[in-house]
């Protein structure tokens, strides 16, 4: 092997044993023993990130009890804005936040958007602002009705396995036609979410993260990559960035394998993963609809309770 590869090698393994390192215990993590509404767009509606990160919380913390309700929405943005090729507006949140927020009550809101909100265009101050203005919306009305906010940048676009890409100079844009460097557009909308204080937001940027690993990782395959459709991360992208925002948290991740590939198959084959799994999804799948029109969520609650109990009794100590 060509001692370029060998250093690459190096270099992966280091990036991948820095995301893992444990952090120091300092007891009950901040999730534990509070609501937490989960928000996002299609990436987080799919929600493997999800189930990943309340399966390490479930197995790390025995004693300790989570409430987590995920209800992604596909298309949605923060910033209203839509692509004039789009059929129909996309969905913004803040249409369906303080139902949300009324309905769920939680102590905490995991907020992940950006990734539809430049509207796969070339920057533009006007879509920044537009981004910048609903993000401040969203803490704004979160924080009023007494919740916490943790942002997560959007994931990366990837052009190598993306889609029809344009140049700038082309007329228009949108989620089929993006602009071949619409991830420079992200990156700039993570920066922005990075610089915002402690005190508003605690902000883990899975941006810069998925991005220095794709880059470790193309240095030995150039063809690796988390998507097929430039957005939509897989199983293992799901996985990476469900450490990536433990680790952000100071959650420790003890006992997971280093190697992502691994890791995913030991947590699959795990049929108390398969639990977490089926209450994460019948969680996200009453509350969805419940949230943005009325109804109720009492059976799947029920229904829910009863999963919990079953994984209380197999992560018992």
């Amino acid at each position: 092997m060509r001692s370029s590869s060998k250093s690459s090698l190096l270099a992966i393994a280091l990036f991948i044993g820095a995301t893992l390192q444990s952090a120091p215990d300092s007891g009950a993590p901040s999730l534990a023993g509070q609501r937490v509404l989960w928000l996002g767009d299609s990436i987080t509606q799919a929600g493997d990130y999800v189930t990943f990160a309340e399966y390490y919380l479930e197995r790390a913390f025995p004693r300790e009890k989570f409430d987590i309700i995920s209800i992604g929405r596909s298309g949605e943005t923060t910033s209203g804005l839509s692509e004039k090729a789009s059929p129909f507006p996309r969905p913004c949140v803040h249409d369906r936040l303080a139902r949300a927020l009324d309905l769920a009550k939680p102590s905490v809101v995991i907020a992940c958007y950006g990734m539809n909100d430049g509207i796969y265009h070339p920057a533009s101050p006007e879509r920044m602002w537009a981004f910048q203005g609903g993000v401040r919306k969203l803490l704004d009305v979160c924080h009023a009705a007494g919740a916490r906010v943790i942002l997560l940048t959007p994931p990366p676009f990837d052009r190598v396995p993306g889609k029809t890409l344009l140049p700038k100079e082309a007329p228009d844009f949108s989620y089929q036609t993006p602009y071949e460097d619409y991830d420079d557009v992200l990156a700039d909308f993570a920066h922005w979410e990075t610089t915002l204080p402690a005190s508003v937001a605690t902000t883990i940027d899975l941006h810069g993260t998925m991005r220095d690993y794709l880059a470790a990782h193309r240095r030995i395959d150039p063809a690796f990559a988390f998507v097929k459709d430039g957005v939509h991360p897989n199983a293992a992208g799901h996985l990476f960035m469900a450490q990536t925002v433990l680790r952000g948290l100071g959650i420790p991740l003890a006992g997971a394998d280093a190697d992502l590939s691994k890791e995913l198959v030991r947590i699959q084959a795990d049929p108390f993963y398969q639990l977490v799994k089926k209450q994460r999804e019948a969680r996200s799948d009453a509350w969805l609809p419940y949230v943005g029109l009325p109804g109720n969520v009492e059976l799947v609650e029920d229904f829910c309770g009863k999963l919990q109990a079953e994984i209380d009794r197999m992560r018992a100590p």
